[in-house]
């Protein structure tokens, strides 16, 4: 066990390292594909971090980023970011950039994004669109080719989003409940493809409903180096060597957020999608689950920009047997951020509560370098029932360091540590949430 803690210690060290260096050179010369303007009027910022909303020029040119230091060293000056956003006309747009990553789950991996953004009308009332391509190799020989869109119409009344992936994932699986021990750890392959897509009408401001089609289907999946006689808690629950996903969506959506990726004090975020997978459609069982994601941003005092997050990530199945593959899990929300100071699917079971909060404090007056303390608690079914227990503590704090100053984008390095000896390092390019 102890051997396991040096190596995960090492490993995070070694992702530190060479983040942080492979970041500033891979994103440098793609810079040149990348734009900091917006379209005059609008207050609009996409989740792949390429478009900013519009700042204060005179503050802005007080804030320094990565992209200005790089700029400095190579002897250009960073004044001519304000003379493109000045020159460009961003009716579509493209963006290409290679960047390494990190997670426990991956290890090192790099992907190459590619960001198709636009506007569907004239009307400047109208919400930028974008589609983001960002296929993922990793360390771990897995694959991720994620393809996400969010397409606006004309005037906002609808946004057409989609999250599309193909996954070829070795990774370790755990067992189910929130008693389980890292002994309990099995290698589990398996492919997997995902088709999830929304078509959202807006009903009010920052109100939105809609309905929706999830598709979940996993093949070739395998517990690799099991004991002879050894039964798995995935053995218990059914294994099967494929599953299927499949069923219609009711989706409600209040989002004040006027930036995703780094959201401003007072804004708030709450989505509530009701799945319900039918037979009918493919699906190998019926079987329904809820999602309620809430999240708060507060500024603590008039005198300081520092923002209080607090974050609700609550995953639970309403009826039936979702196959095993697709119960809540560590780490599975979205973006893969849940539950910092554990590996990704290190808890899984048929219901999921997850509660997380963190302090984000400036370091530096020019907005470089920031900081981050949070704490974060989750809770799972057990098998025999669906009583919640025990509640697992997960803690840590991180440094913010400031990427690009027009979107607030900030490359977010956090330690993080669990109970039992879990730790480890988890990088995310914009705010955890």
């Amino acid at each position: 066990m102890q051997a396991a803690y040096r190596n995960n210690y090492r490993n995070t060290r070694k992702g530190l390292k060479y983040f942080i260096a492979i970041i500033l050179l891979l994103n440098y010369f793609f810079i040149s594909a990348q734009t900091d303007s917006v379209r005059p009027g609008k207050s609009i910022i996409t989740d792949s971090g390429l478009l900013s909303r519009q700042h204060d020029t005179a503050f802005l040119r007080r804030q320094e980023d990565l992209i200005d230091i790089f700029l400095k060293i190579i002897r250009k000056d960073p004044a001519i970011r304000f003379e493109k956003n000045k020159s460009e006309n961003l009716h579509i747009h493209f963006s290409g950039a290679p960047s390494p990553s990190y997670s426990l789950a991956t290890g090192i991996a790099f992907n190459v994004t590619g960001s198709f953004a636009f506007y569907v009308s004239e009307d400047m009332k109208t919400n930028i669109s974008s589609v983001l391509l960002s296929p993922i190799i990793t360390a771990k020989q897995q694959l991720v080719v994620p393809l996400q869109f969010s397409i606006w119409t004309k005037d906002n009344k609808f946004n057409i989003q989609g999250d599309w992936r193909f996954l070829k994932y070795p990774e370790d699986t755990y067992g189910l409940g929130g008693t389980t021990t890292d002994a309990d750890a099995v290698q589990l392959d398996y492919d997997q493809i995902r088709l999830y897509t929304f078509v959202l009408k807006t009903l009010g401001k920052n109100f939105y409903a809609g309905l929706g089609y999830q598709y979940d289907n996993h093949w070739n999946i395998a517990q690799l180096g099991v004991p002879p006689n050894t039964v798995t808690d995935f053995d218990k629950y059914g294994f099967n060597s494929s599953s299927i996903s499949s069923g219609i969506s009711a989706d409600v959506l209040l989002d004040t957020r006027t930036n995703s990726i780094n959201p401003e004090a007072g804004s708030t975020y709450a989505n509530i999608v009701f799945r319900q997978n039918l037979q009918a459609l493919g699906s190998d069982a019926n079987w329904s689950s809820l999602l309620i994601d809430a999240r708060k941003y507060f500024r603590l005092s008039d005198r300081s920009d520092n923002i209080l997050a607090i974050w609700s990530y609550n995953w639970l199945t309403v009826s039936g047997k979702p196959p095993y593959m697709d119960l809540p899990s560590t780490g599975w929300d979205a973006y893969s951020n849940t539950g910092r100071g554990y590996v990704q699917s290190r808890f899984r079971a048929k219901n999921m509560i997850d509660l997380e909060t963190e302090y984000r404090f400036g370091i530096m007056r020019n907005g470089l370098l920031g900081g981050v303390v949070f704490a974060n608690a989750q809770t799972y079914s057990e098998t025999a029932g669906n009583l919640l227990k025990p509640i697992i503590p997960g803690w840590g704090a991180g440094l913010r360091i400031k990427f690009n100053k027009f979107s607030k984008t900030n490359i977010c390095l956090d330690y993080g540590f669990g109970l039992h000896g879990s730790n480890g390092l988890f990088v995310n390019l914009g705010e955890v949430f």
